[in-house]
């Protein structure tokens, strides 16, 4: 499957009549699908990116037996937008595996990737441990494999795998052959991936026969049309670290034939939204490395040092956090699925990490345990990123003042937002567990490279006008290197502006005299309305962070007859602890000042509050649960 999107950074009046111009591209289509990227191209050109990039993408279904050996491959940005970049240095030359190949060449023995100590008990495999050679090497042998199964440049592979080694070789693979790699996390099922077989179209899955007890490969074969290949590692796929001559020339005639360049999109990462339905992201590798620079930056990453990964490499949390970031300077990747405590802590102290990021609820937990946290050699380790949720001011300054390790706080998205709190912006821990620095909205305070390649700023939800006064709380909008194009096969005309911006659809405030930061709000569709009063669920969720007897606590709207909607606080209660109650709950926020009419009206206990693959509360899962709860005893 080959497709061509287009993206452009300036704004040309929608003139021309959008239905001529989809019958007409329909008609070349059926007449002439060998050149049809040809003429999509020229299209595209006459309309904004941003809306017609879905459009064409969603006409384009290939049939495997038409040639598109000559056909280029997916790239989303205009020629406009990357010479611009390029011109700024925003972008460059850089490609994954051309950095693998870099370090491979410089620091051969250095560790590039390591699995966890558990993997035999979770895959029924042994745990690997690959240096920056070996992973070349592997992630040659893979591409050739996957030559031999008929993947070439520009189809899409749909990959399900956990975090192991496997992945990485994966991402590379794909990266060398310039085919497209689209990640689906292991706790999707048939609904999700036959989904995203719909959307992209894929030659192959590649997955393994099952992980942690979930039948991976079994479920794939129910869920996907036998046009799609299911290659299994260990089955159809092996893992060969060695130098193999033969796969070195094959690729080097390959990638003479089928060359692959930095705005060739690489991944189709997926998003859930606020809707739940998993959307298409694809990114290229300059819009990665972009991002990884905000990574570098805010953490200091240097050459060799550690990562330790718990949260799965299908997103922006790990390709851009981790992997990109792991191949740009030259660190190494240690690997974590699913989340076990105990196995964490030894790994951070095992594997002399030098960095991690974890969920807001492991570090309060962390937090609360100074006996825990003690009982191990934690020397190497610089810093903890987190994110995903709010932080707790209290569990940044236990972990600074008692553990000597500071909490770098971190809000980013799948499609390109790239925010950070690090102490270089601020040593209060109030400060860093809500705000974050205003990047890329002409202020000169902060000189980073962040500030210089990404574009930001707060518009009025309701009329669209610029906010630049403190207090008042917006829509963020969001610009620059690390943003993507568009969303894969859907609507794009309200996803961006018509200047160009990302409608994040978070709500942020001007903080600050003066007003250099931004506080997060909440979700402009999260926003409960209360008798016309609106209430961001996340400050309340804030303050619910150290409510007694909880191990975690947010807060959803449910429906009101009167007022329209109210607040209902569903709580994880302790185990072998008496569950708060509402009086108590409601006490906790008031002994905080938070005003009356935020206070919750309604108590709901549950085993475990929905997340994403992320950790991210999925507060429209929860309000449906509330919801069905309220009409069952009626």
């Amino acid at each position: 499957m080959n497709f061509v999107g287009c993206g452009a950074t300036t704004w040309l009046p929608a003139v021309v009549d959008l239905s001529k111009i989809l019958q007409a591209t329909t008609l070349i289509m059926l007449k002439k699908r060998a050149s049809l990227c040809h003429y999509l191209r020229s299209a595209c050109l006459l309309l904004r990116h941003h809306y017609f990039f879905s459009l064409v993408l969603g006409l384009i279904n290939w049939n495997k037996n038409t040639s598109r050996r000559e056909e280029p491959n997916m790239i989303t940005s205009s020629a406009q937008r990357i010479a611009d970049y390029r011109q700024r240095g925003w972008w460059g030359d850089l490609t994954l595996h051309g950095m693998l190949r870099h370090h491979a060449a410089n620091n051969p023995h250095l560790l590039a990737v390591a699995d966890q100590p558990n993997r035999h008990a979770l895959t029924g495999d042994a745990p690997l441990r690959l240096s920056f050679t070996e992973l070349d090497h592997a992630s040659d042998n893979l591409a050739s494999q996957l030559l031999d199964a008929g993947i070439t440049s520009g189809d899409a592979i749909l990959v399900q795998l956990p975090n192991i080694a496997e992945l990485v070789m994966a991402y590379l693979a794909a990266s060398k052959l310039g085919a497209i790699i689209s990640p689906a996390a292991v706790q999707y099922g048939a609904h999700e991936l036959q989904h995203i077989c719909a959307t992209i179209n894929p030659a192959a899955m590649l997955t393994i026969e099952q992980f942690n007890g979930l039948p991976l490969a079994a479920n794939a074969r129910l869920a996907l049309p036998s046009s799609v290949k299911v290659l299994r590692f260990n089955q159809e796929l092996r893992v060969d670290k060695t130098a193999n001559q033969q796969v070195s020339q094959q690729l080097t005639d390959y990638e003479r034939r089928h060359p692959t360049g930095a705005d060739d999109i690489l991944t189709i990462c997926w998003t859930s939204g606020t809707t739940g339905t998993p959307k298409g992201v694809p990114r290229s590798h300059n819009m990665w490395f972009a991002t990884s620079r905000c990574c570098v930056e805010a953490a200091d990453y240097q050459l060799g040092d550690r990562f330790l990964n718990i949260f799965p490499m299908v997103n922006m949390g790990s390709v851009g956090a981790f992997l990109y970031p792991a191949m740009l300077v030259g660190c190494s990747i240690v690997l974590h699925h699913p989340l076990d405590p105990a196995v964490f802590l030894a790994q951070l102290q095992d594997e002399k990490i030098t960095f991690t990021v974890a969920p807001p609820a492991v570090l309060n937990q962390l937090a609360k345990n100074e006996a825990m946290w003690n009982q191990f050699d934690f020397s190497e380790l610089r810093s903890i990123g987190s994110g995903s949720a709010p932080l707790a001011p209290w569990m940044i300054e236990t972990f600074a003042k008692k553990y000597g390790k500071e909490v770098l706080n971190f809000y980013g998205s799948n499609e390109g937002i790239s925010l950070f709190c690090t102490p270089q912006h601020g040593s209060d821990a109030t400060q860093r567990a809500t705000l974050f620095p205003r990047v890329g909205a002409g202020i000169t305070y902060w000189d980073s490279d962040v500030n210089s390649i990404v574009i930001s700023k707060v518009v009025d939800i309701e009329t669209g006008e610029e906010i630049t006064e403190v207090g008042k709380v917006g829509e963020l909008l969001f610009d620059g290197a690390t943003v993507f194009d568009g969303y894969l096969g859907t609507d794009n005309s309200e996803v961006f502006t018509q200047d160009g911006f990302f409608r994040t659809g978070d709500l942020v405030e001007l903080c600050g005299e003066p007003p250099n930061f931004y506080r997060i709000a909440g979700r402009c569709k999260d926003i409960i309305n209360r008798g016309g009063l609106k209430i961001s669920p996340m400050e309340i969720d804030v303050l619910l962070e150290g409510l007694p007897n909880s191990v975690e606590a947010a807060v959803c709207a449910y429906v009101d007859d009167r007022l329209g909607e109210k607040i209902c606080a569903c709580v994880v209660s302790a185990p072998q602890t008496p569950a708060p109650t509402l009086d108590q709950i409601t006490q906790h926020l008031s002994n905080q000042g938070i005003a009356k009419f935020k206070l919750p009206e309604r108590l709901e206990l549950f085993n475990a509050l929905p997340r994403n693959p992320l950790g991210k509360v999925q507060r429209f899962l929860l309000q449906d649960l509330v919801g069905k709860r309220i009409e069952e005893m009626k």
